[in-house]
């Protein structure tokens, strides 16, 4: 599904825009969602679409099926990728996440069912992300007798502890993690009964959606920078980008039903 005005059609993903909110729905459910070319590059085309388009102020990440969210990429057609001259080669996952697109809108991530090695790409680079009580994450890379090194490093990149991502990476899909154990690892910050996934997904959306969206997308862009930073260094761009987004006209305009903060 596209949006209203949206000329574009996709075929691995469903893409709608309402009430500033943005919903990019991975479609390979056959398939379990593993990502393949096509998507790859129909994530680059949405993650551009979500960037420059003001009028989206929050993005909402999803898949269709039960069974899972993303089990990695799909190889039955062949490395794609492996064909390319190897100095202009990428990670096959890079297009995947919307700080690979310099996209610095929140996103909120719903997972359900498996999460299996290549969906890091999309959970690692998500702001928000929550989980249904179904939810298993595993990393098949090792049973393939595979390096594991992206994904697992771009949960360390997320905070995840090193003792909970080695076991990740190096246990294979022998060991699947829970959706409990994955909220105390600090993979997900929520995690709900399955049939709640999707309405809770919304919910948050809707409350980032109602705030002024210049400030929430230098609060995004100043924290994720930060992680490459020293901490001075951060703490200089951060002062910066205070400097440069509370000032100006519309700074007070968030919500015209704007309310006090809740403090009880």
């Amino acid at each position: 599904m596209t949006s209203e005005g949206d000329l574009t059609e996709f075929t691995t993903i469903e893409f709608e825009v309402a009430d500033h909110i943005a919903t990019i729905t991975l479609n390979r459910p056959d398939r379990m969602n593993c990502f393949n070319e096509v998507m790859a590059g129909e994530m680059v085309r949405v993650w551009a679409r979500v960037r420059d388009d003001d009028d989206i102020h929050v993005a909402v990440l999803r898949a269709n099926g039960e069974r899972a969210f993303c089990t990695g990429v799909d190889l039955s057609a062949g490395a794609w990728w492996a064909d390319r001259n190897r100095w202009i080669q990428e990670d096959p996952g890079v297009s995947l996440g919307p700080r690979q697109q310099r996209v610095w809108k929140p996103v909120i991530c719903a997972v359900q069912g498996m999460a299996a090695g290549g969906a890091m790409y999309f959970i690692n680079e998500s702001d928000i992300v929550i989980c249904s009580d179904d939810a298993t994450f595993f990393d098949p890379h090792a049973n393939g007798g595979m390096v594991s090194s992206l994904e697992p490093i771009g949960m360390l990149a997320r905070g995840v502890a090193l003792g909970e991502v080695m076991r990740w990476a190096l246990l294979g899909s022998d060991e699947r993690m829970t959706a409990d154990t994955a909220l105390r690892a600090g993979i997900v910050t929520e995690v709900t009964p399955a049939s709640e996934l999707r309405t809770r997904a919304h919910q948050l959306a809707t409350e980032i959606a109602a705030r002024r969206p210049e400030a929430i997308q230098g609060t995004v862009r100043a924290i994720w920078e930060s992680i490459d930073m020293t901490p001075s260094m951060a703490l200089r761009n951060g002062l910066s980008y205070t400097q440069i987004g509370n000032r100006g006209e519309g700074r007070t305009d968030s919500r015209k039903n704007k309310r006090a903060p809740r403090f009880r």
